[in-house]
């Protein structure tokens, strides 16, 4: 079974409640995906305070995020440390490295958002962000995959649009 690693950034309440997931739900998660999902790095500032429920022996932790990003054998970059900076810079060096990014980070998707879609779109990686809209996560995927074969048209004499399907011809 192939094997997707991950640089986790951020191990504060939210980025806990990822790696635990992984570590009680690894096997679970591997069976649904069609691959394993490792952690290749978690990086987080504090690496001495306790986590809760969490067996921080068994994480390869490091203090450095630039490391977990340069990692080679990582493929999927997860931002949970939030603000705008340093995560910003972080989200643009994985792009960049050709590396699919999820985050959680409003504040981020508020005033970079733009800028980091572009650079996604320009290295051909994904962004993901639907952890950072909880409650539109429906509407986001509606949009996302369920309106392409629609066409968004005002009808003749309106300013208001409406949808309709087309198919290529």
């Amino acid at each position: 079974m192939n094997e997707i690693k991950i640089a986790l950034l951020g191990l504060g309440t939210v980025g806990c409640g990822v790696a635990k997931i992984l570590q009680s739900h690894g096997a679970e998660l591997a069976e649904r995906a069609g691959c394993r999902l490792a952690f290749g790095r978690v990086a987080d500032a504090d690496l001495t305070r306790p986590r809760d429920g969490l067996d921080l022996a068994r994480l390869p932790l490091t203090a450095d995020a630039g490391q977990a990003i340069d990692d080679p054998s990582v493929q999927i970059v997860i931002e949970l440390i939030g603000g705008l900076e340093p995560a910003r810079t972080f989200i643009l060096r994985a792009l960049q490295a050709g590396k699919h990014v999820v985050t959680a980070n409003k504040a981020l998707l508020a005033h970079h958002g733009t800028e980091l879609f572009d650079e996604a779109r320009r290295h051909r990686v994904m962004l993901g962000f639907e952890a950072a809209v909880a409650g539109g996560i429906p509407l986001i995927r509606a949009v996302k995959d369920g309106l392409p074969a629609n066409r968004i048209v005002p009808p003749l004499g309106s300013s208001t649009a409406t949808a309709t399907t087309s198919f290529p011809k």
